[in-house]
């Protein structure tokens, strides 16, 4: 296996191209380069933008490996405002997460079966759900995890009357805790998952710090990929192309290749290939907003304890809600308590931030990803378009979330552990506050969305084609049509596994 570009001439790919480039190592990536390589006549090329730590874990940064920690070193961009956090790693967004793997609902699937055919029902995907979960060794909470603060939501949830449920399949409004792909503290990233054990295969190359320009796009077909290397410009070649680099850098490469909405391409100098107005459109992240509580001595210092011992996460339980605009059976929400090292700023030794957080999982409100200029390293405008719907549903839904969230702070086993702050409750308080109080989950998907050919704005088909370009797929979470109402890692692992059987057939 080569991880070095040095060499390479232009035009040239090593042994004269490969059969396929992965373009994006984050999750969808790892599991492309592992499943594509089985076989052995298939040359396979992974291309990431950050850097490749290795086959060892123990090598591996510590703060990348320490599953407690939203490391946020290698990103693309630092200190920027937080829906903007992306990581520039091998592996990806399973980098950086909290490790959490939870699944969302049949009406989910629906919304993809529309659009995408009926591989992507809930029941045609569940063997993929079960490979990727096995891959990440996903596992469920230990028992020494879970927190006063955990323990108290859980029973918070039962005195409420919230049925527990299983987090990492297909079901119903409830309690319950995630999958977590970390063991013993360590996080088990897509690249220890996928890679590790498949770096000697001679058809698998990494290229690491390798910077994806543009595509080389004529009569509809890709030709090559121009990608930057320590200041040096080269040409990767190969019969498929598949983009992997999530909601924001996949369509940023297609608009860099000429590949989108033809005015806005025009407006920052790109020659237009492919007008797809879709490109780029149908942002859709998950915002939400915290409640702060003030932690009792009592709270405080078992954390503290938990902290000592090595055991304390800020959140091992998940409670999913429907508020009243959503489909009988689904859930619209995620109030997610949480208690432990303040995410921002800090605390003097011994004492720690607790809340409730209420995350809108099925906004309605789209945003949209553009170029500010045609060069690869210039930041993207990112306009996330929160609470933005016009007739208002997405904050009315937020503020049911708050309301719940209200009450599960109001019930007797978390009112012995922590107290609201004084103040009008958060759920009556006025827009524009809650707007500058919004903070976001870090799932944003649907920039490259899948459709049928009689939707205009789709940019691939059900099988991750793009439109219009015979030879390139897009295999991430962009081309999701609309949010699971869950966390996205799994969904992203399972859509990844299932597409690479799909090539390799």
């Amino acid at each position: 296996m080569s991880t070095e570009i040095n060499g390479l001439a232009p035009d040239e790919g090593t042994g004269g191209g490969y059969d396929v480039v992965i373009l994006g190592g984050g999750v969808a990536g790892c599991v492309l380069a592992d499943r594509l390589s089985e076989d052995p006549d298939r040359r396979v090329c992974l291309v990431e933008a950050g850097p490749d730590h290795g086959p060892e874990p123990q090598e591996w940064p510590e703060r990348i490996r320490n599953a407690r920690a939203l490391p946020r070193d290698e990103v693309w961009e630092r200190h920027a405002p937080a829906h903007r956090v992306r990581a520039r790693v091998l592996g990806g967004s399973s980098c950086v997460n909290g490790c959490w793997n939870t699944w969302g609902s049949e009406a989910d699937h629906a919304e993809w079966v529309g659009a995408g055919g009926p591989r992507w029902s809930a029941a045609a995907m569940a063997p993929f759900r079960r490979r990727a979960a096995d891959r990440m060794r996903l596992r469920a909470v230990p028992d020494q995890e879970q927190s006063a603060w955990s323990r108290g939501a859980m029973a918070a949830a039962r005195e409420l009357g919230h049925p527990e449920v299983d987090m990492s399949a297909p079901g119903a409004p409830g309690y319950g805790t995630p999958l977590l792909n970390a063991i013993d503290g360590l996080r088990w990233n897509a690249a220890f998952a996928y890679l590790t054990d498949r770096r000697s295969r001679p058809n698998l190359t990494i290229l690491d710090n390798v910077l994806v320009d543009r595509l080389s796009v004529r009569a509809g077909r890709v030709h090559g990929v121009d990608v930057l290397h320590a200041g040096a410009r080269r040409t990767l070649v190969a019969d498929t192309y598949v983009l992997a680099c999530g909601a924001f850098g996949s369509p940023a490469v297609l608009l860099r290749s000429g590949i989108g909405p033809a005015e806005h391409l025009k407006s920052v100098g790109v020659d237009p290939e492919i007008d797809l107005p879709g490109v780029g459109g149908n942002l859709i992240d998950q915002p939400g907003v915290f409640i702060p509580l003030a932690p009792t001595a009592a709270l405080n210092a078992s954390l503290a304890g938990k902290e000592a011992a090595g055991d304390l996460y800020v959140s091992r339980m998940l409670l999913r809600v429907a508020s009243p605009w959503c489909q009988e059976g689904a859930w619209d929400l995620h109030i997610l308590p949480t208690a432990g090292p303040p995410l921002y700023g800090s605390l003097p030794p011994g004492q720690y931030e607790a809340g409730i957080s209420a995350f809108l999982m099925k906004p309605a409100s789209r945003g949209r990803v553009r170029l500010r200029s045609a060069g690869p390293e210039a930041p993207l405008e990112i306009e996330p378009a929160f609470l933005s719907d016009p007739p208002g549903r997405d904050l009315a839904v937020l503020r049911a979330g708050l309301v719940r969230a209200e009450e599960l702070a109001a019930s007797s086993p978390l009112r012995e552990l922590a107290a609201p702050l004084p103040g009008q409750r958060f759920s009556a308080r006025p827009d524009d506050e809650l707007r500058s109080r919004l903070g976001t989950y870090w799932h944003p998907v649907g920039t490259c969305a899948m459709g049928g050919s009689d939707d205009l704005d789709a940019v691939v088909d059900g099988e991750a084609r793009v439109r219009g370009v015979t030879n390139l797929r897009i295999v991430d979470a962009s081309i999701l049509p609309t949010p699971p109402a869950s966390n996205t890692q799994l969904p992203v692992l399972a859509l990844a596994e299932m597409l690479a059987e799909s090539m390799s057939g």
